[in-house]
């Protein structure tokens, strides 16, 4: 009786210590199974976000600028009307007609003819002959055409979109006591190097400079040009406004209309810069305290510095970059590509990263202005465009310029637009 009892003691024993055993597996399995289950997660999130485009350094070309989409295409509403994207893609098959057939344009990791893209533009008009929805476009377009997205800026994979305008000034062909600031047509002695042609790393770099004796130096510097005078009294004045944030404004748009004293009219636009970095003005009324960040607008930099006259020269010559023109005939603005812009429809990007001439999509906010030209709201919107400019503040895969024409919504939606958006870059399948 003894020997049963010590042995179903000994049993009980021995199961008991199973159960406890078995539980604690129980527990280390669960354990092991949550850390796999964090470094699966963690792993992914490496995987997806250490090497997504733009997030620890700039894009550099366009295989890093643009990446191809293959689900989750965006809705192809288009807040504009038919007849204005017809005439920028028209516009924009000029372009392209002047160029080679087999001129390659790179659409991120691929490349693609000039005749592809004029190709990828005229089926593009058919597919809208028909004023397709947004349902039926968009359907197409998944079916037709490749879609890339923009990588965005650093750390945010979104693209800052600010925009330009048209803008109008008074203007003289000589000057007077009134007038008194000089805006200059591309000097001879400005000259543009490309460096490949010394070495193949360099390829794609090109700089701005000029010769002195034997020596090939920088161009002058804004401070150079307009506190020194240094290429005044050469001939290089195209006219006279009255004001120096008059130039500077006209410079950072790229092109205006000049009312001349005689009732005429004179329009110019962009020709050359200097080859100086750009630095913005805005930033540098930031960073001294001067201005909020969000008050900054075209409006309130212009509006602070007439009110501080002492700091005008210290202000506009942080930036070191300086813009020439050149004298435009009659019609509309015109681009980088030498085709007209079409307000709202097109678009400045970075033409080292982007394709020139592409058909693009774009989603952002406008400006709900009331009668007295105030903005009393933000409106989501979107629309198709085209790369038809650039600029020198628009640099990287994050920054877009929408040229938004000529007039008082114009020049608010120009003066306020800063905001986060979508860029996608179209073209056909082949």
């Amino acid at each position: 009786m003894k020997k049963n009892m010590l042995d179903n003691f000994i049993q009980h024993r021995v199961s008991s210590i199973q159960d406890h055993v078995a539980c604690q597996q129980r527990k280390m399995n669960r354990f092991f199974y949550n850390i796999l289950n964090v470094s699966i997660i963690i792993s992914v999130f490496l995987t997806l976000f250490s090497c997504a485009p733009g997030l620890r350094r700039e894009a550099e070309s366009p295989e890093e600028a643009l990446k191809q989409v293959r689900f989750f295409h965006p809705t192809f509403r288009d807040d504009l009307d038919w007849a204005s994207l017809e005439l920028g893609i028209n516009r924009n098959l000029e372009y392209l007609n002047r160029l080679r057939p087999d001129y390659v344009f790179d659409y991120g990791p691929h490349q693609f003819s000039s005749q592809h893209v004029i190709d990828t533009q005229k089926a593009f008009l058919e597919l809208i002959a028909s004023r397709p929805d947004a349902a039926a476009l968009g359907k197409e377009i998944r079916k037709k055409f490749f879609l890339y997205r923009a990588a965005g800026r650093v750390g945010n994979r979104h693209v800052l979109f600010t925009g330009y305008f048209e803008p109008v000034f008074e203007a003289r062909r000589m000057p007077d006591g009134e007038f008194r600031y000089p805006i200059y047509m591309k000097p001879h002695d400005l000259i543009e190097i490309d460096l490949s042609l010394f070495r193949d790393e360099f390829k794609g770099q090109r700089i701005i400079a000029r010769i002195e004796g034997d020596r090939v130096l920088p161009y002058f510097s804004r401070s150079e040009i307009e506190g020194q005078k240094a290429i005044a009294d050469k001939g290089l004045e195209i006219a006279w406004l009255k004001d120096p944030l008059d130039v500077d404004f006209l410079q950072i748009q790229g092109s205006g209309l000049l009312q001349l004293e005689d009732g005429k009219s004179m329009r110019v636009g962009y020709a050359a810069k200097n080859g100086r970095p750009y630095r913005s003005i805005g930033r540098y009324l930031i960073d001294k305290g001067l201005l909020e960040r969000e008050e900054v607008s075209m409006q309130r930099i212009r509006s602070y510095l007439s009110e501080h006259p002492e700091i005008i020269d210290e202000v506009l010559n942080h930036d070191p970059s300086y813009v020439f023109f050149r004298i435009l005939g009659e019609g509309p603005v015109v681009g980088s590509i030498n085709v007209p812009l079409t307000p709202g429809r097109s678009l400045a990007l970075d033409l080292g990263l982007f394709p020139e001439g592409a058909l693009a999509f774009i989603s952002n906010k406008k400006p709900v202005v009331n009668q007295a030209g105030e903005i009393t709201g933000w409106q989501d919107f979107s629309r198709f465009v085209l790369v038809q400019d650039t600029g020198g503040a628009i640099r990287g895969s994050g920054r877009a310029d929408l040229f938004w024409g000529r007039g008082p919504y114009a020049e608010v939606a120009a003066g306020h637009m800063k905001h986060d958006g979508e860029l996608y870059i179209l073209v056909k399948k082949p």
